[in-house]
Order: structure tokens, then C-alpha cells, then sequence
């Protein structure tokens, strides 16, 4: 070997060992929502594949998505995919929990092996997650308060449809309309009304209540439920207000005809864009987030702009 090579080839491996060719970093995280086939979760995922593109390109980085959700929503099957995603190395995981407790410990061991989780739409909250990006549940509530008086003129009857009765969040979202309800004295909370959280189930509850109760002039609905199927409200656009959260593709028909005033849409691409910088802040810079708390904006929703709100979903869903 000449003097030469012998330069040439100490150089590569000087090169080498400084990482000039090093391969490119990849970071896998794992996402763990509740369900397949509900369209939030589908905007997430969107989302969540959308930001590991922008933040690889833009940090020169490979970041992969594996998705693990189950398609019903099942807790041991979301446990049984933390501990593959630990199993397989994954560099984070975010989770939207259908069953907080059962949840805890998966959680926990993850973290324990050094594997950080960021919860979404559903927190564990007695676990050791980074944090948790959602809704702040009384605010929301107070939101659909504020746009129901201000669409009742501050005066009326109202019924609040509040969903599984034993669901923590719904506990606060109400919580959250009759604190705001207070300051509006010419309205009156006549009831709030639980149900198994299907359209049908839903749907009936409003029909029956309406027709226990017709002097009901506005319902506070803390969940969309009804609004997932045709037809659910009986009543003429107008005569009764509607506020409900959540501004899924089917539910946008029923501001359109003017049976709905108001829809508050929660921020559901967002939850996969936030989990996943969470995840890549903690896994390649060691920061995490500001809070354990990270709250999502509510959007609202009317006649006004539902058309534009809809593009979104055009991006959102799979084609």
C-alpha cells in the first residue's frame, strides 16, 4: 500500500468515526388511539403522520409512525399494544385511553424501560405520562354554555344531554354549563339527561324529552351523540337552539339546515400533531412538555364557515 493510500484510507476512517457517514437517525413512535373506525381518531392519525414528515425533513431525521389502535374499542387490547410498541423499541408512545385504569400499568412499565407516553383525547392521569393534550373538560362546558345563551338571548329552558353518566369528563363538562348557566338568570336547567352513547340511543333520549318537556327551548349537548344519525331532531329548525360539541363530517348537516346553531369542534388532527412533537421533543432533545396539562382550543363552528370547517376532513379522512 502506498504512502498515498494508506492517507486515503485513514482519512475514511477518520471520517467515519467523526459520523460523516453516519446512517440517519430513525425514531419510531407508536400511536395508541381508542378506536379504527371513528373518524377523530382517523384526523389523528393524519395528523400524527403529517408532523413526523415536517419534523424529520425539517430536523434531517427519519420519524415513523406504527399505529396500533384496535378497531372497537377494547382497554386490553390497547395494553397489548404499549407493551409490543415496548417490546419492539419504540422511541415513544401516545395513547388515548379507553380505560384509564387499566391503562396505569402499561404506563408505568413502559416509562419504567425508559420508553416516555403522552396521552391525547383521553388521559390516564394517574400514571407516570409525560402529559396529556385535550380538552379541559369545565371549560368546555362553559363554552357550550356561553353560545347557547347567546344564541337564546339569554333567556329560556334548557336541557343538557350528557352521555354516559360515569364518564369523568362528561361529569365536568356539565359541571362546567350549569357554572356558566348562573350568570344568565332568565335561563332555566330544567334537567340533565343521560344515555348509552349511540346515535339511536341518543336520538331518543332528545325525542322523549321533548315530548315529556316541550317548553324546552335550548339543549346543551357535552357529546354530538344524536347528530351521528339522520334525522334526530324532531323540532323545526330555529324553534329549539343546539349547541353540541364535536363538528364530525356527519354532524355538519344539521348546522347546514339550521337545526344546530353552534358546533364545538375539538382539535383532532391536532392530537396527533402534539403527541407526536411531545414525543420527539422528549426522545431526541430531552425536554419536555411546558405542563403536564397541554390544552386544545375548542373551535367554533356555524353556518357561517361550516363549508370551509369541512375541507378539513377532506384532508383528514382516508381517501
Amino acid at each position: 500500500m502506498t504512502r498515498k493510500t494508506t492517507i486515503a484510507v485513514a482519512s475514511l476512517f477518520g471520517l467515519l468515526a467523526a459520523g460523516s457517514f453516519a446512517a440517519e437517525k430513525t425514531y419510531t413512535f407508536g400511536i395508541v388511539a381508542k378506536s379504527n373506525n371513528n373518524p377523530v381518531f382517523q384526523a389523528a392519525k393524519t395528523g400524527a403522520e403529517d408532523e413526523a414528515k415536517a419534523l424529520g425533513e425539517k430536523n434531517g431525521v427519519t420519524i415513523k409512525i406504527d399505529w396500533r389502535t384496535p378497531n372497537e374499542e377494547d382497554p386490553q387490547k390497547q395494553v397489548e399494544a404499549i407493551e409490543t410498541l415496548v417490546n419492539a423499541g419504540a422511541n415513544g408512545i401516545a395513547v388515548s385511553a379507553s380505560d384509564a385504569n387499566k391503562l396505569t400499568d402499561a404506563i408505568n412499565a413502559a416509562v419504567a424501560k425508559g420508553v416516555p407516553v403522552v396521552c391525547f383525547d383521553s388521559d390516564v392521569p394517574k400514571s407516570k405520562r409525560l402529559a396529556n393534550f385535550g380538552t379541559d373538560d369545565i371549560d368546555c362546558g362553559h363554552k357550550v354554555m356561553v353560545q347557547l345563551a347567546k344564541e337564546m338571548n339569554g333567556k329560556g329552558v334548557v336541557a343538557i344531554l350528557a352521555g354516559n353518566q360515569n364518564a369523568p369528563n362528561l361529569q365536568k363538562r356539565v359541571a362546567g354549563v350549569k357554572e356558566e348557566a348562573k350568570k344568565s338568570p332568565g335561563i332555566k336547567i330544567i334537567d340533565t339527561y343521560y344515555h348509552k352513547e349511540t346515535p339511536q340511543d341518543a336520538a331518543a333520549k332528545v325525542e322523549q324529552v321533548m315530548q315529556a318537556h316541550p317548553e324546552i327551548t335550548g339543549w346543551a349537548m357535552v357529546g354530538g351523540w344524536p347528530l351521528f344519525t339522520d334525522n334526530a331532531l324532531k323540532f323545526s329548525p330555529g324553534s329549539v337552539k343546539v349547541v353540541a360539541v364535536d363538528a364530525l363530517p356527519a354532524q355538519l348537516g344539521y348546522l347546514r339546515d339550521g337545526h344546530v346553531q353552534v358546533l364545538l369542534a375539538q382539535q383532532v388532527y391536532e392530537w396527533g400533531t402534539e403527541s407526536v412533537k411531545m414525543l420527539y421533543d422528549k426522545a431526541a432533545n430531552h425536554k419536555d412538555p411546558p405542563s403536564s396539562f397541554v390544552k386544545a382550543d375548542l373551535i367554533p363552528v356555524t353556518k357561517a364557515n361550516v363549508d370551509e370547517f369541512a375541507k378539513n376532513w377532506e384532508k383528514w379522512l382516508p381517501k
